[in-house]
């Protein structure tokens, strides 16, 4: 459903802002890999980016419309394919559109298998271990589960077009959820992404309420941020959420092409991305993911591309070559 009115913001990014730092300076381009296709290392669409304890960059291959790809595709940190795993189909393994993915500190892989309604869990090698899940509306049934975090303790997040976020231990046990649909504090309207900070912090990109929402680990309600609009601290449309070891919220537009950076209360700190193909450039993306180091990766999912950047307020100094890439190196 986003995907189609993706198309409607090509432009979008003539709107946007140049990057401009505010307490912060903004991170540098280091590197991309990925092409319209699918083969290794190639994307169509792609919709969740993760990164594991080592590095590793984990990313949903999502296709809109046809029947290739619907895999997970795992790479070194600069890009290097590894591995990969599912195919189109209703099976274990098996995907149809995945959607969010997210990594826990033993490394099992979650991901939201969206129009399977249902969340699949994997050995970071791709080996099946479970699942759970149904189309539905009750407790552990899911409509397109698009948003998947997890805690330090393990505990799984998992936001859908139910207008919620259900909340599970590691094994799938239901544990909690919150949400309706609506606008007020707490009311979610097809929030597509969760992320999850080193307190327990839960914050959720509220789609088309154009803001982000913060909670406490069990669904309190704590303060929200945002409306809609192209100026600093407003979003179009906000499809992706993540949060680095700082404690900071970085936020990803797809009506604006671009990312924006929060304190964990809201602060805006900087922002970098316009409409385009180039180097820190970006058509549509929904996805973010930071490491252990503050590096961040971008799915530009209408360039059907990974892009990677410094941690936040780091000064290239070198030149290095990854996956084959020549990329700035901030050390």
């Amino acid at each position: 459903m986003h995907k189609a009115r993706a198309f409607l913001f090509v432009c979008a990014g003539l709107l946007c802002l140049l990057s401009t730092a505010v307490g912060a300076q903004a991170p540098v381009y280091l590197t991309q890999w990925g092409s319209l296709g699918t083969g290794n290392g190639q994307f169509y669409y792609p919709e969740g980016v993760a990164v594991d304890a080592s590095g590793n960059v984990y990313v949903a291959d999502y296709n809109v419309v046809g029947t290739e790809n619907h895999r997970i595709q795992k790479f070194t940190s600069g890009g290097t394919y590894l591995t990969q795993w599912g195919s189109y189909g209703t099976g274990n393994g098996q995907f149809i559109n995945p959607g969010g993915v997210a990594v826990n500190t033993s490394g099992s892989v979650y991901v939201g298998d969206t129009q399977n309604h249902r969340i699949q869990v994997f050995t970071d090698t791709g080996g099946y271990l479970t699942q759970w899940g149904t189309q539905g509306s009750g407790n552990g049934e899911f409509y397109v589960p698009n948003g998947v975090a997890v805690d330090a303790g393990g505990n799984i997040y998992v936001a859908d077009y139910n207008h919620r976020v259900q909340k599970f231990a590691s094994d799938g046990t239901y544990l909690t959820q919150w949400g309706s649909y609506g606008t007020g504090d707490g009311q979610f309207n097809y929030e597509l992404a969760v992320a999850v900070d080193a307190s327990g912090r839960v914050y959720v990109a509220d789609n088309y309420n154009h803001r982000i929402q913060k909670f406490t680990s069990g669904g309190t309600y704590l303060k929200q941020w945002g409306s809609y609009g192209t100026e600093n601290g407003q979003f179009r449309f906000p499809e992706g959420v993540a949060v680095d070891g700082g404690g900071r919220v970085y936020v990803v537009e797809q009506g604006n092409n671009r990312v924006q950076v929060f304190t964990s209360e809201g602060a805006y700190l900087t922002q970098w991305g316009t409409y385009g193909t180039g180097d820190g450039q970006f058509n549509g993306p929904t996805g973010i993911a930071v490491d252990g180091d503050g590096t961040i990766y971008v799915l530009d999912t209408q360039n059907h591309r990974v892009q990677g950047f410094s941690a936040l307020g780091t000064t290239p100094t070198k030149l290095t070559s990854w996956g084959g890439v020549k990329a700035k190196y901030a050390k």
